[in-house]
């Protein structure tokens, strides 16, 4: 545990230069007490690793001075490989910069974890999107992530759902996001998102902008999501599911009689209560019905009015032997 906390002080350090006692702490989530403990030990190993007091002090290492690979175990050499997903890089631009860098770290490890790592390769691969996905191509992604690195203003026709469908915009780009297989760029004002494959023209004025120190792009996505889910589903039914049905996002809030004619003779099960978390009416219907007698939806009135039209129409369409022009 040790060992591997010393090798992560020295790449922190490479990483980043210098670093504070406090700041190791928090990245290693460790006490203080404990930084200055490893550093020790790192000095008393001979790694050119000194200290300044002072509010601008901290931890650096020897300019120049590097370490080289041999603290990476087997699991972070196959995590490594698996990681390194080629599709995204090279959506960015970077297909030969990823494959030259995994040649040079495969080339850097011992003999033992090259081949642990040759086996992760060979044997998983990595396909981010759903079998339904649009492949929308986004042909603008090299330049977005160019001035995303590079904090430079964009300015962008974009199409939205709402009207007029076709908007100019002034995005100040702070980071790009993949998403089940689609690419979103997170920008200020707002911060806003932005679906990448929906831009319909670019251009770069030249300008930068600055981009605020204190936003942390993992922690605002993990906000928009859980946002987002909120909004999604914004209206609640309440149905009665038949013995062993579920549903994704139910909550059993109880239980009730068997419906007589919806349960198969010999079984008397009570019914499971739930509500249930419904994007809109349309979804809902689709949804509820895919189950066929194995749920009845209690509420709120509308829906069941709905799904109760929809099976009339069906039941009227299907009540003849013959379809119209049928033999």
């Amino acid at each position: 545990m040790r060992s591997s906390r010393l090798v992560s002080i020295l790449l922190l350090l490479q990483t980043r230069g210098r670093m504070t006692a406090a700041q190791l702490a928090e990245e290693l989530e460790v006490s203080v007490r404990t930084v200055y403990r490893d550093v020790e030990a790192l000095g008393a190993a001979g790694v050119p690793l000194y200290g300044d007091a002072g509010h601008a002090g901290g931890y650096r290492l020897l300019d120049g001075w590097r370490t080289r690979l041999t603290g990476l175990t087997t699991g972070e050499a196959e995590a490594l490989f698996l990681a390194g997903a080629p599709g995204p890089a090279a959506d960015l631009g970077l297909g030969p910069v990823l494959a030259a860098a995994q040649l040079k770290v495969r080339a850097a490890l011992p003999p033992e974890l090259r081949a642990h790592a040759d086996r992760i390769s060979g044997r998983f691969h990595l396909d981010a999107p759903g079998w339904y996905a649009d492949g929308e191509e986004a042909p603008y992604l090299p330049a977005v992530a160019d001035a995303v690195w590079n904090s430079r203003v964009l300015h962008v026709r974009y199409r939205r759902w709402a009207e007029p469908t076709d908007a100019d915009r002034r995005l100040e780009p702070y980071g790009l996001v993949l998403k089940a297989g689609r690419w979103y760029v997170v920008a200020g004002p707002g911060p806003r998102t932005f679906r990448v494959d929906q831009i319909l023209e670019l251009t770069v004025p030249g300008a930068e902008f600055t981009r605020p120190d204190d936003f942390d792009l993992a922690a605002y996505w993990t906000a928009y999501q859980r946002d987002f889910h909120d909004r999604l589903f914004s209206a609640e039914a309440l149905v009665r599911l038949a013995p062993g049905v579920t549903l994704p996002r139910a909550e059993p809030v109880g239980t009730t009689a068997a419906l007589p004619r919806a349960t198969p003779a010999g079984t008397a099960d009570a019914w499971t209560l739930a509500r249930v978390p419904v994007e809109s009416a349309d979804r809902a219907v689709a949804e509820f019905l895919r189950l066929g007698t194995d749920i009845e939806v209690l509420g709120p009135p509308e829906l069941r009015e709905r799904i109760a039209r929809t099976v009339a129409e069906l039941a009227e369409r299907y009540g003849n032997a013959e379809p119209d022009g049928g033999h």
